[in-house]
């Protein structure tokens, strides 16, 4: 069974940073392509960021280009999204996801989800 853990959510000013971290266990972590979305109150998942197999091939949502960073650790089973100057409009629950799919974009073809982390912005 394979388990994804998110933390590093939280509440900052806007202007800060965070740094979102998802542990993976139970498969073999370097197999799946990863992606972040994120969920506000009353709206949809959105898709925020996704990254490749080795961290070659990234992908962004047009309004956190420039601003997060998402990465990977194979050898640590472990996903990031570095978020610098964060905005009121980025306030969501964040979630981690695995897929085995190309269209990393699309929710519903990932395969395994986190929890989710409450990221809080306040103006």
């Amino acid at each position: 069974q394979v388990q994804l853990v998110e933390s590093g959510g939280g509440l900052v000013q806007a202007g800060g940073s965070l740094r979102l971290s998802c542990v993976v266990s139970g498969g073999t972590f370097r197999n799946y392509r990863m992606g972040w979305f994120r969920q506000a109150p009353g709206k949809e998942r959105e898709f925020v960021a996704a990254i490749d197999w080795s961290g070659g091939k990234l992908d962004y949502l047009g309004s956190v280009k420039g601003r997060f960073t998402i990465s990977r650790d194979n050898a640590k089973n472990t996903l990031y999204l570095q978020m610098n100057n964060l905005k009121s409009e980025d306030t969501a629950i964040y979630y981690c996801g695995a897929t085995d799919s190309v269209l990393l974009v699309r929710p519903d073809l990932y395969d395994y989800w986190g929890q989710g982390t409450q990221v809080t912005v306040s103006s």
